[in-house]
């Protein structure tokens, strides 16, 4: 149990130190900000009648703003990519090697300030989503375990942009591996366009693919369903029925997997 506490405390000093560093570059904020806001403003007014149709607009944009907040905190796993492969690159893993800490405490720190940025990001995007008409239309408690499966995820993907970062050899690789695999994941979901409209192979690979899972579960959760086009029947099955669990069951999944595996590359790179 000490172990615990201690792995506990001093991540939370790591968090520390990672928040002052966001504070000292607010470049890293804004562009955790921009560019969702832009993704936004791009689908709903660019993209939007095209997919929801002339008097579809507004329908979009609710469907629109879940896949948006998916995107968004899965996006900011990035963060800890370059993080990691920033300390590597300058030596920092080597001080904390060097202190009576935790090994544990470095990777947990760098998750849970990410996760906090995830949370700013979070609010960020709901005034915009309520700027462009998004409305939460489920009950209070549905809007907060929404916003709790958002979380999950966001710390459930810190913990593959931790492998990645650890494993990159410099930053500039890390700002390309830890974003290029996002965009088909992201974008072979139903994010931006409903599942009935994808071709099939597609539409079974987005169908059980874990980010479709949470944007559908965080659309169930806020009341923001797409009826589509007349004529289209639409998409139905376990993943689809039962979302938030299997959002969750992704989530956990995911940290099961990944956590040990970064947890073991920390401890490599943490030797050398």
């Amino acid at each position: 149990m000490t172990t615990i506490t201690k792995g506990l405390s001093d991540g939370g000093v790591v968090a520390w130190r990672n928040l002052m560093n966001v504070r000292r570059n607010p470049d890293w904020l804004f562009s955790a900000t921009v560019q969702p806001i832009m993704f936004v403003l791009l689908f709903a007014y660019v993209f939007g009648n095209a997919i929801g149709g002339p008097d579809g607009g507004l329908e979009y944009r609710e469907f629109l703003i879940g896949g948006i907040f998916a995107q968004t905190v899965a996006f900011n796993s990035a963060f800890t990519v370059i993080g990691f492969a920033n300390d590597l690159q300058k030596g920092i893993i080597d001080r904390f090697r060097s202190l009576p800490m935790s090994r544990m405490a470095v990777i947990l720190g760098r998750t849970t300030s990410d996760l906090l940025v995830s949370v700013i990001a979070l609010l960020v995007m709901t005034i915009c989503g309520l700027l462009v008409g998004w409305r939460i239309r489920g009950s209070v408690l549905d809007a907060v375990l929404a916003y709790l499966v958002l979380l999950l995820f966001a710390f459930a993907m810190s913990w593959i942009g931790a492998l990645i970062g650890l494993v990159a050899r410099s930053v500039e690789v890390a700002q390309s591996a830890g974003l290029i695999w996002m965009f088909p994941v992201s974008f072979v979901s139903s994010a931006f366009v409903p599942l009935e409209s994808l071709p099939g192979f597609l539409q079974t690979l987005a169908t059980w693919n874990p980010f479709t899972a949470v944007v559908n579960a965080v659309r169930d959760l806020f009341g923001n369903q797409f009826t589509g086009r007349a004529g289209v029947p639409v998409q139905s099955g376990w993943p689809v029925d039962n979302a938030t669990l299997y959002a969750i069951l992704c989530c956990i999944a995911i940290i099961v997997i990944f956590a040990p595996l970064a947890a073991a590359r920390y401890k490599k790179v943490a030797t050398k």
